[in-house]
């Protein structure tokens, strides 16, 4: 759909800004007065991490007036292989400090704002308010129902984009001109369906395929040129190199964006509403977990317990608890893993964080094996608190 530019053009550019942005200007839909709609431009970027990276450093590149960065977070070595604005330098540094030292880098004249906090509901409108776009980085539902929520009640555009393995998926949702996240998604996947990018992987280039894609339609909307991905879903396959649009229309019952909506505020509460656990996870966890701690002082009393890791076998290669049985989470989903189980001595699961182990669990339980636990934290825990020679990934 072909809407209007977002933003009005600004001050004449100067001989230094003219050398550097020549590329733009010699672009006939572009030109001067596009250059300068992005130089007069807000764009706020939530998260510097994989989709952020390489969005941060295009918007930067291209000339944006204004880039705000919200990101609470610390650079690790696990984000290296994917989040490219941070560096080996950057280990133990905060994201958005880090990503704003690359952005001056790669341009000067950038205005760049960090706002180095948890995006939630007591701040998010205040700031929104001070920027034209909303460009989506993260990789949790919550934050993006409140993203979508916060720009609908803002009239906001917000781009969106989506990384998991080989797979990615990007949109821009604006609800002034077509559907927004709600329409596409009016429910979040049930908990423990979906794996984030920690628990599940990420191929590294993937982000920078989507990331581009996002910093794309950002630029069309705010200079008017080229149709913008409203009311469309583009969805990338890595492995096949294969591109595909889909339509997605306006949802008439939407609670946040239809002419009569019934969701007039935010939520009061983004993760209750994704749930991290399911409801029968939070009730099998109240009694039945123990610490890391706990689990080594089980096995160096030669205590008689059975220890399944619930992960997946790549994962079990790169690291594991002593003793434990693989058993993937499926097995008990499919309730094939449970006919070989021991009916004669406790069970234990775990998995990396212990969101797996949780919902494994809850499936135990309604099975009837009374007498099994899971470990919170998981190898995560085990490996910082028990053994600091394994590694983390």
């Amino acid at each position: 759909m072909k809407t209007p530019p977002l933003v009005s053009p600004g001050p004449a550019l100067s001989v230094d800004e003219v050398r550097r942005y020549s590329r733009h200007l010699i672009i006939p839909d572009v030109a001067m007065a596009g250059q300068q709609r992005l130089m007069n431009a807000k764009v706020l970027c939530v998260g510097a991490g994989g989709l952020g990276s390489p969005a941060l450093m295009y918007l930067a590149a291209a000339g944006v007036g204004t880039i705000g960065i919200v990101e609470f977070d610390t650079v690790d070595e696990s984000n290296l292989q994917r989040q490219i604005i941070h560096g080996q330098s950057d280990i133990g540094k905060s994201k958005a400090q880090s990503a704003k030292e690359k952005i001056l880098e790669i341009n000067p004249y950038v205005n760049v704002i960090t706002h180095e906090i948890r995006l939630d509901v007591e701040n998010v409108m205040d700031i929104f308010a001070q920027y034209d776009i909303i460009v989506d980085g993260t990789d949790n539902f919550a934050t993006r129902y409140l993203v979508n929520d916060a720009c609908v009640l803002l009239k906001k555009p917000y781009v969106w984009g989506s990384i998991y393995r080989f797979d990615g998926q990007a949109s821009v949702f604006w609800a002034e001109y077509g559907p927004c996240y709600r329409c596409l998604y009016p429910e979040p996947p049930p908990p423990g369906m979906v794996p984030s990018c920690a628990e599940g992987g990420v191929l590294g280039v993937l982000c920078a395929t989507i990331g581009s894609i996002q910093t794309t339609e950002a630029i069309k909307v705010l200079t008017g040129v080229g149709e913008p991905l409203i009311g469309e879903l583009m969805i990338y396959d890595a492995l096949e190199m294969e591109f595909k649009k889909v339509k997605i229309r306006k949802d008439p019952k939407c609670p946040i964006c239809s002419d009569n909506p019934t969701q007039k505020a935010l939520l009061p509460d983004y993760e209750a509403f994704c749930g991290v656990l399911s409801n029968q996870a939070q009730e099998a966890v109240t009694d039945s977990t123990i610490t890391v701690t706990e689990l080594k002082e089980k096995i160096d009393s030669k205590e008689d317990f059975y220890l399944i890791d619930v992960r997946e076998p790549s994962e079990f290669e790169i690291v594991r608890i002593p003793g434990s049985h693989l058993i993937p989470k499926q097995g008990f989903i499919d309730g094939s893993a449970l006919a070989d189980l021991p009916q004669d001595k406790p069970i234990i699961l775990h998995c990396k964080s212990g969101v797996r182990s949780a919902e494994c669990l809850a499936i135990l339980k309604g099975a009837g094996f009374k007498d099994a636990s899971h470990v919170f934290g998981g190898v995560v825990a085990w490996a910082k608190q028990i053994d600091t020679t394994l590694p983390v990934y």
